[in-house]
């Protein structure tokens, strides 16, 4: 068996284990971050359990840091409260990104962890399997139900070799993107091995696996080994350690070679993480931006190398660079250990251990520039500023074109690869955690007027009549359907959010989406929108099916769809179809119309639905909703069909 086959048969609840079954396994550990957390707490409360089921559930604090108005503060005091009564860690803000802080302080090697984040798969690092999910299923996890998915299709990447000087393990998430791209890999998980994997720290393995979110696979994982354990000493968490490995011959769908001694120093520039160059190619374009840091690249060797590259220089004076811890234990030892005073005297900016820049809050670029950063995604205008133009590189990237001013591959710099080895031991403390007390029955949840409720729907009307309100294209991201940044605040409040569903493709002058879409359910039509491929590539963002449920969208028609994103729609009732051909794409326009006779019943006859066109003419659809899954969109969603039982 692989790793993968032993950790989901050991949590298997029901189903049949094999490749693109359905299957129910029980989560072990949950997390939240604050963005999704209150909507997925709100929903945990409509569920009625007294006290979570899990093993361990833990609720950070790391995205909507920011505290302009009483929004986020509200939020926060509300997941405080709710963690304190129903039994879940509350990690506070400042204590740092829930991926990162997981990884040094709860993740276990072989247990199950489904988080209400796209990149979950980071502590896939640890030998965990771990899962991002919409806000829902973790609040189903967190009431002792089974997590629902498909068997995966176990995809080896064989590693060989040593990573060269000034090459590190972003350069080999990068490389497999190159290879993979960010589409087409729904249902697959990546799983590491070979002699290649013992060369690589946790932390290192951590930075793959964690940018494996963009490959749209359904997790990552290595082994857990010698190097695990010595991470989990290190962290005072020996304990908790265990091997973990497949068997010697273990049989993958298909392997994947990837000798780390062959690679080289590579960036990933907009608008896409799959758009792959080396470093060499693109050297000397200028820089304005440089930002070390995230979930993605912040372990203490991250940091403490490019710090080496930039003891005793400069930052060069068009360069604004931005230093992002990844947690407070992080910060501390970098504090501690000179890092950071390297840091301030180059001339950098130290922001809070925060998610920040990489969601669009705050560090924004400027327009027309080049930003070079260490984290996971540059879709367009995830930074905050349209149009913008972001490379994805290693630290010691970062690092080098801070300096110089301009894309600069480190390895032409002439400079001594810095000797920067993993600590034995980490500053261990837990002073901005809360832990529940035993019994929360008496605990008063903070309730503020921004805070509302999860938004109800009706359940799948016996006709669909429909109107298409956006025709997208390829590769639309939860970014371009539900933006961040400044508007992360609203996402306790649906109506004020849903205002700005696909903002990006507004028009100067013309009602919005938003404007259009309610016109059209207030009329009596159904809402509909029409894409490519790839549709819901990224965040694990739940309102992106929350906000256009509420707006009344019904369907969306796609090539395919993002593994996540198309649970979040079925979960709040928005019926997921797809097209063979693209003569169905071609023949419906914006504000086109067309009709779905007793779509209930053809739902449940079987996978192909008939449409017709005013003319008369008709088109097919089809699904691949399980049986489970016709019964939650027929209620409207899953919060629906659990409060009729």
């Amino acid at each position: 068996m692989t790793l993968v086959d032993k950790i989901i048969r050991a949590h298997l609840v029901s189903g049949d284990p094999r490749p693109g079954a359905p299957v129910e396994i029980q989560i072990d550990q949950t997390l939240t971050q604050d963005a999704t957390g209150t909507m997925t707490y709100l929903q945990f409360e409509a569920i009625g359990v007294p006290r979570v089921r899990t093993q361990c559930s833990v609720s950070y604090v790391d995205h909507n840091m920011l505290q302009q108005g009483p929004h986020n503060m509200n939020d926060h005091l509300y997941l405080q409260s709710v963690a304190a009564k129903y039994g879940i860690w509350f990690s506070k803000s400042g204590n740092g990104i829930c991926h990162q802080v997981h990884l040094e302080r709860f993740a276990v090697p072989g247990t199950t962890l489904l988080g209400a984040d796209s990149h979950t798969p980071t502590c896939g690092g640890i030998g965990a399997l771990a899962i991002g999910a919409g806000g829902l299923n973790i609040a189903l996890a967190m009431a002792g139900l089974p997590f629902t998915m498909l068997y995966p299709r176990v995809i080896g990447v064989h590693l060989t070799g040593t990573l060269p000087p000034w090459v590190s393990a972003k350069d080999v998430i990068l490389k497999l993107l190159s290879l993979l791209t960010t589409k087409g890999n729904v249902g697959c998980v990546l799983e590491y091995f070979g002699e290649g994997v013992r060369t690589l720290s946790v932390p290192q393995r951590a930075t793959i696996t964690n940018m494996g979110a963009e490959l749209g696979v359904t997790t990552s994982i290595f082994p857990s080994d010698e190097r695990t354990r010595e991470f989990m000493k290190a962290q005072a968490r020996a304990r908790a350690w265990k091997p973990l490995a497949a068997d010697p011959n273990a049989h993958y769908e298909r392997v994947i070679q990837l000798d780390l001694s062959s690679l080289e120093p590579l960036a990933a520039i907009s608008p896409s993480p799959d758009n792959v160059h080396p470093v060499r190619e693109l050297a000397g374009e200028k820089v304005s931006q440089v930002i070390i840091g995230s979930c993605t690249n912040s372990s203490y060797r991250d940091l403490s190398i490019a710090a080496a590259l930039l003891k005793g220089r400069r930052v060069h004076p068009d360069v604004s660079l931005m230093i992002t811890p990844g947690s407070r234990q992080i910060l501390q030892m970098i504090a501690r250990s000179g890092v950071l005073e390297t840091f301030i005297a180059a001339g950098a900016r130290i922001l809070e251990s925060a998610c920040g820049p990489c969601i669009g809050q705050g560090g924004a670029p400027a327009e027309g520039t080049l930003s070079v950063r260490t984290f996971n995604r540059n879709f367009p205008g995830r930074s905050g500023t349209p149009n913008d133009r972001v490379a994805l590189v290693s630290p010691e990237v970062a690092a080098a074109c801070a300096i110089t001013g301009v894309m600069t591959d480190p390895r032409t710099l002439g400079i001594p690869y810095p000797e920067v080895t993993e600590p034995k031991h980490y500053l261990v403390e837990k002073n901005m955690f809360i832990p529940p007390p035993p019994d929360g029955s008496q605990v008063q949840i903070f309730r503020a007027s921004t805070i509302g409720e999860p938004p109800k729907n009706s359940p799948l009307p016996p006709h669909l009549h429909a109107t298409v309100l956006l025709k997208t294209g390829d590769k639309i991201t939860t970014d371009h359907i539900m933006p961040a940044g400044p508007y992360l605040k609203l996402r306790s409040n649906i109506p004020e959010y849903a205002k700005v569903v696909f903002l990006c493709f507004n028009e100067p002058g013309k009602p919005t989406f938003a404007e259009r879409a309610l016109r059209v359910r207030d009329a009596g039509r159904h809402g509909v929108i029409l894409a490519g491929e790839s549709y819901g590539q990224g965040s694990s963002r739940e309102h992106a099916a929350i906000c256009p449920m509420y707006l009344g969208i019904k369907a969306v028609i796609a090539k395919s769809f993002e593994r996540i994103h198309r649970d979040n729609l079925i979960n709040f009732g928005i019926l997921p179809l797809l097209y063979t051909t693209h003569e169905v794409y071609d023949a419906l326009a914006q504000d086109a119309e067309f009709e779905i006779e007793d779509i209930r019943g053809q739902l449940q006859r079987g996978d192909r639905l008939v449409a017709r066109l005013p003319n008369g003419s008709s088109f097919s659809l089809h699904h691949t909703l399980t049986p489970r899954e016709i019964e939650v969109v027929l209620a409207g969603g899953m919060l629906n069909l659990l409060s009729a039982r």
